[in-house]
């Protein structure tokens, strides 16, 4: 593949140029995002920032010719137009995850029934279909879902190339190109948002790209899991907790530990930076741990465990301290 290498470049810069000129044009205001419980923003945003990103994934797609499964294309056609709908006119709850599962389905029933089975696809459809969801849940900060797929396509990018899957890693490292580009103008103070037609397909994608690559035998069942950990084990064991405490877990919160980590002053920034870390550093663990053993590879996990058990329960002690210590008291006059 002589042009391999500008396929990638080809993605930024249509995705660069794409939402530049959404940021700044009268489009901006077709899908504002405006405050509410949930958000860290003070002001109205544009949430169109997504639509550059996959115009840069697609052109460059178009460069490769990948040959993916067809329902893949289905899938992800079908999350790309809910989402805008939901962007710009707002969708029901049941309508929108209806059409997560059908999308997660379709594509579990397309990969997975003939040689594992039902219950196999079933499985994989409840799982892509949270992927799907945890990944739009966890867009709340700015800089942080756009540096999630920087770093997590560019991982899968990383192993599909060692293995020799030249055009799926291409795939991958056009992802996290277009993602890199948003970031220019998403990275705090945000200018644009991605919205659900940004996030939701690319939790699409990292489900169903982890699923791939390992029905390829690009990586092992767990890579996936690793790569994209930061935002998995955030999602879940925050939609755990709220369970715990019979919350409505489909209300709006702040929540979640990235939103902690901003209230407890770390900021947008600070927490962006953070997260970053926590991404490189299980990306390149991942890759690392490929190359070992079985039994090696088990020890990275459980090591990756208990690191992830630290950091909540350090979280979780700075914000109890945070939420109940009593301000200070006030001099008598």
């Amino acid at each position: 593949m002589p042009h391999a290498a500008w396929v990638p470049l080809t993605a930024f810069a249509a995705a660069l140029v794409t939402v530049w000129w959404l940021a700044r044009s009268r489009l901006s205001a077709l899908a504002l995002d405006h405050p509410n419980p949930r958000s860290l923003h003070q002001a109205p945003v544009p949430r169109t920032g997504g639509i550059g990103i996959h115009a840069g994934i697609l052109l460059a797609w178009a460069l490769i010719a990948p040959n993916l499964p067809s329902v893949t294309w289905a899938a992800l056609v079908a999350l790309l137009g809910i989402s805008l709908l939901d962007d710009v006119r707002g969708m029901p709850v049941a309508a929108r995850f209806a059409t997560h599962l059908l999308a997660a389905g379709t594509l579990a029933a397309g990969l997975l029934f003939t040689d594992f089975g039902i219950f196999a696809a079933l499985i994989a459809t409840l799982a892509v279909a949270w992927m799907t969801n945890l990944y739009n849940f966890m867009d709340g900060s700015d800089g942080l879902a756009g540096g999630m797929a920087l770093f997590g396509f560019s991982f899968y990018g990383a192993a599909a190339w060692l293995s020799g899957s030249t055009a799926f890693a291409l795939l991958n490292f056009s992802i996290a190109a277009a993602a890199m580009a948003f970031l220019v103008f998403n990275f705090h103070p945000a200018r644009i948002f991605m919205g659900d037609v940004g996030s939701v397909p690319l939790g699409f994608l990292a489900a169903a790209f982890g699923l791939i690559g390992w029905l390829q035998r690009d990586w092992t069942w767990w890579f996936p899991i690793l790569v994209f950990s930061p935002f998995i084990i955030d999602a879940s064991v925050t939609l755990m907790r709220r369970l715990l405490r019979g919350e409505r877990v489909w209300e709006a919160h702040r929540d979640h530990y990235y939103q902690r980590l901003v209230q407890l002053g770390w900021g947008h920034r600070g927490t962006a930076f953070a997260e970053y870390a926590l991404m490189l550093a299980c990306g390149t663990l991942g890759l690392f741990a490929l190359g070992l053993s079985v039994a090696g590879q088990a020890a990275v996990l459980a090591t990756t465990a208990a690191i992830y058990l630290a950091l909540i329960v350090a979280i979780e002690r700075k914000w109890r301290t945070r939420s109940f210590t009593p301000p200070p008291s006030q001099p008598s006059p």
